[in-house]
């Protein structure tokens, strides 16, 4: 059975996009662990609340087959963890597949890994960059396609809810 890792934001993670894509993994026999900054509860935009099984800084990459970042407003506090960039790096380096959404691509683009790559985000200013998500996209070095959903290899980037399901279904034929 492949194990994915689900990184969310403690505060303001995207409910629809944690939950559309949990389940379309799940429906493909697809085991889920969740973390986030720390072990404590996290709180969805819209109410929902999940408890991680790990804090980043337990994340062993070997672990998983593929690391997906869920978006929503609180990713930004997820995207300062130097833990989540080394596990990005690390997922990388080791030729996992690696899916971000909404707001989650600037992880990837922060860490390196979207440099020549095409990508997606959602698109709004971003006040830690003072700048759009997609010129920050680019600005690193990544191909911003506008898509609702690009797929690099064994990267994977989606622009928001609407685009949960397809990103969801899209991991599950990575992973195969």
């Amino acid at each position: 059975m492949k194990t994915v890792l689900i990184i969310i934001a403690q505060r303001g993670f995207q409910d629809y996009e944690y939950s559309e894509t949990r389940n379309k993994l799940e429906s493909a026999d697809v085991k889920i662990v969740v973390a986030s900054v720390s072990k404590g509860i996290c709180y969805g935009t819209f109410g929902s609340t999940v408890k991680p099984n790990l804090s980043l800084d337990e994340v062993n990459i070997s672990d998983f087959n593929a690391i997906v970042f869920i978006g929503g407003e609180g990713m930004s506090a997820v995207r300062q963890s130097s833990d989540a960039t080394r596990i990005v790096s690390e997922a990388h380096k080791s030729g996992k597949v690696i899916g971000a959404i909404c707001w989650a691509p600037t992880i990837l683009a922060k860490s390196g890994i979207l440099q020549g790559k095409k990508a997606t985000v959602w698109l709004g200013y971003d006040d830690e960059f003072k700048l759009t998500t997609d010129k920050y996209l680019e600005q690193r070095g990544a191909h911003f396609t506008g898509e609702s959903i690009t797929v690099d290899g064994k990267i994977i980037t989606a622009n928001g809810p609407a685009a949960a399901k397809m990103f969801g279904d899209m991991l599950s034929k990575l992973l195969d």
